[in-house]
Parts: structure tokens; C-alpha cells; sequence
């Protein structure tokens, strides 16, 4: 099936759910077993089943099998969060006294987990400011257990050597994690990424609507860890062989951690599937007019799109993406002050700390997002004062230029 079939029928069979069209939504704790007998064997491994939600539930396997077969992968786990995902893997891989390589640019929630959290527990990580694969090289030691990347940075808006960073992974022999929420599986499927460990905050372009919380690390397969340097997970995969890391991650660092999804998110999840694919082609034709639109303008200082032309990432989302730039991009004004005036001024796109909606969203991101950084930090990171993020919806292109004519040029009234 392609990729607009397996995101409405993917996974399910009406068949085992009493002919159900809609994937049933089990709000239920705990699963009750026949016999004591039946429910040791569940537990011990020895026999399939469902023990407690905290661990697995009908809706969400539904929802987890569905984003494998879109991945092209070998199974995914859905959590509680995109932060839950990332968490969930880097705490399976790493431990104290190891090392993470991490691109600079990327969301700051994701930098500050891995620079300020991780580091209270013993985990350095070193941050390559640079898209090239050598760099990541240079930074990679022999401590170093996974090097992290997003497809496209948030909101740094740079698009890394995704093949040349993969073949780094492997000639050190560790895991390369990326995070493909700015993309989607429809335009990036994560096999093909060439990324053995592929992370989505699915309250983004999966939902779409800004209804559910929710994050999915799906492993592509690619990594071989029977021969990696994780002495836990390549014991397990005496047993569970390619399904190692995933068995490690759900009975061990899912179970304990607590970041599972709710039922009813999954559900959400697995609604917003059904046009993934169809939204997807509305918010990067949306995105890809206006950050032209906006180039254009007279009173716009900088824009920074990588589906544009003009950007230097053109190449790369030409190659890797198929020529589609994603849905988010960012520009300035030429201060904060303008920035506030414009946004201040907008009456269709929303003022909000979300990305990936069906509805346009901004933000300013120094003072928000990226409020705990210091001007350092931010300036290292891609963000300015005058950076307005917009996450372009899919309402009618007209509309959304309209909006942003109007309030730019307010904001150029002194």
C-alpha cells in the first residue's frame, strides 16, 4: 500500500474488533486473564497479551503498527510526548560517563534535555555547529554511544547531511537518531532516511489539530545490535534479535519511566493519519508561497525557508525531500518590537507554542521558547530578536497573505 492507503487502513483489521470501521478506543488500565496460569506466562513473555496500559494498550499497538509500516520499519513505540520519546531512547542508550553528539540548531526543549537534564546524570553531549558530516566526525570519541540530528532544524531552519552523518553513525558503529516531526513519514519515510532510530512529536503534522499530545521512536531496522556496544540490548537480542532495542525499551525504560500515551491520544493520533498525507501537500504549497511572498517584501529583512530557491539547504531538500521544504519557516522584521507589533496585529494566525496545526501559528521565539537561554546561547542556536516562527496552516493562501500584509505593515507604523 502507499502511503495515503496505510495512513487510513494500516494496522487494523475490523475483522478482530467486531467489524468496528473506526479503531476502538480501549480507555482501560488494566487487561483481565482467565486463569493465574495464563496471566504468569503474559508477564514472563511466554505468551502474548496485554497487562496494563503502562506498558501497552490495543488503540495505541493500532496506532504504533501503523507508523512502522509508514516508516518502513521493523516497529515503533508511542509515548506520552515528543519529549518522551526523545527521553525513552537516550536513556536505553546511554548511561553515566557517555557521550552524545547532537546537531546545535534544533528545538530547545530537546537542547536543554540533553545539556542541562542528561548532564545531572552523567551524559555530555558535544553540539556540531555545522551541517556537514565531517564535523560530526570530528566530534564523535570513544565514548560517544549515538549522534541525534532533526531533519529539519526548529528553528534554526537548516537542513544537516542526513546520508553523510548516517554513514558516520555506522563507520563508528553507533546509532544515528533522527528526528523527522518538522517532515512526516509521508515526505521523509524513515528507512530511506538512512537513520536507524527515527523519533516524531506527533502532536504536530500527525494530530494536525492541536487535540493531543503524543511522540513515536520507531526503529528502521538498520542498526545491527547484536554487534553494537550496548552489553543489555545485545544480550536480549540473543533471543529477540533485530527486535532487541525495542523489547529493551518497552519492558524496561517505557515500563518505568511512565511515558505512555493516553488511549484516547492514540486515537487522536491515528484520526489525524487518515490526512497526513493530504495536509502535508497543503502545508508546504502554503509555506512555500508565503516565505515567497515574504521575500518579496520590501519591509521583510530576512526569511529563511530551505524549499526556497534562495536558501542554501535548497539542494538538500531537493535530494532528501523531494523537493518539499516542510510547512514551518521564519523571518524578521528588524527588531522585537516590530516583531510584537506584528503579531500583535495578526487576526487569523494564532499566537501559540505549537507547531504543525491545521490553523497558522506564530511565535516569537527569543522570548518565549528560547526565554531560558542567554543571547549566547540563543545567537548559536539561529535565534534573533527580531525571528518571528510561523507554522503556516492550510486555509486558503490568499488569506494568510492578506493577514501578514496587513499586520507587517502596522508594524512599520512607528
Amino acid at each position: 500500500m502507499k502511503a495515503e492507503t496505510r495512513g487510513i487502513h494500516g494496522g487494523y483489521e475490523e475483522s478482530r474488533f467486531l467489524g468496528s470501521s473506526a479503531v476502538p478506543i480501549f480507555s482501560t488500565v488494566s487487561y483481565a486473564h482467565l486463569t493465574a496460569e495464563e496471566i504468569e506466562e503474559v508477564f514472563a513473555g511466554k505468551k502474548p497479551g496485554y497487562i496494563y496500559t503502562r506498558i501497552s494498550n490495543p488503540t495505541t499497538s493500532i496506532l504504533e503498527t501503523r507508523i512502522a509500516e509508514l516508516e518502513g520499519g521493523i516497529g515503533c513505540i508511542a509515548t506520552s510526548s515528543g519529549m518522551g520519546a526523545i527521553s525513552a531512547t537516550i536513556m536505553a542508550l546511554l548511561k553515566s560517563g557517555e557521550h552524545l553528539v547532537s546537531a546545535s540548531g534544533i528545538f530547545g526543549g530537546t537542547i536543554s534535555l540533553f545539556d542541562k537534564t542528561l548532564k545531572r546524570f552523567g551524559v555530555d553531549t558535544t553540539f556540531v555547529d555545522s551541517d556537514e558530516a565531517e564535523d560530526f566526525e570530528s566530534a564523535v570519541n570513544e565514548k560517544t554511544k549515538a549522534i541525534f540530528i532533526e531533519a529539519i532544524g526548529n528553528p534554526k531552519m537548516n537542513v544537516v547531511d542526513i546520508p553523510g552523518i548516517a554513514e558516520v553513525a555506522r563507520k563508528h558503529n553507533i546509532p544515528l537518531i533522527l528526528d523527522n516531526t518538522l517532515i512526516s513519514p509521508y515526505i521523509l519515510k524513515g528507512y530511506e532516511s538512512e537513520a536507524d532510530i527515527v523519533i516524531h512529536s506527533s502532536t504536530k503534522y500527525i494530530n494536525g489539530h492541536g487535540t493531543a499530545m503524543g511522540g513515536l521512536l520507531t526503529d528502521t531496522g538498520r542498526y545491527d545490535w547484536s554487534s553494537g556496544s550496548f552489553d543489555d540490548i545485545r544480550e536480549l537480542s540473543k533471543e529477540y534479535r533485530n527486535l532487541a532495542f525495542l523489547v529493551w525499551v518497552r519492558n524496561l525504560i517505557y515500563r518505568d519511566l511512565g511515558c505512555c500515551p493516553s488511549p484516547v491520544n492514540s486515537f487522536f493520533m491515528l484520526q489525524g493519519l487518515e490526512t497526513l498525507c493530504f495536509r502535508m501537500e497543503k502545508h508546504v504549497e502554503n509555506a512555500r508561497r508565503l516565505a515567497k511572498w515574504l521575500e518579496e517584501n520590501k519591509d521583510v529583512k530576512w526569511v529563511n525557508y530551505p524549499g526556497l530557491p534562495s536558501s542554501p539547504y535548497y539542494g538538500r531538500v531537493e535530494k532528501l525531500f523531494n523537493g518539499k521544504g516542510g510547512g514551518l519557516l521564519t523571518f524578521g522584521l528588524g527588531s522585537r518590537e516590530k516583531a510584537f507589533r506584528f503579531i500583535n496585529s495578526l487576526e487569523i494566525a494564532k499566537n501559540l507554542a505549537n507547531l504543525g496545526d491545521a490553523k497558522t501559528l506564530v511565535i516569537h521565539p527569543a522570548s518565549t521558547i528560547f526565554h531560558e537561554f542567554s543571547d549566547e546561547e540563543r545567537e548559536a542556536m539561529g535565534v534573533t530578536e527580531d525571528m518571528i516562527r510561523v507554522s503556516v496552516g492550510i486555509e486558503n493562501i490568499e488569506d494568510i497573505i492578506g493577514d501578514f500584509d496587513k499586520a507587517i505593515t502596522t508594524a512599520m507604523e512607528e
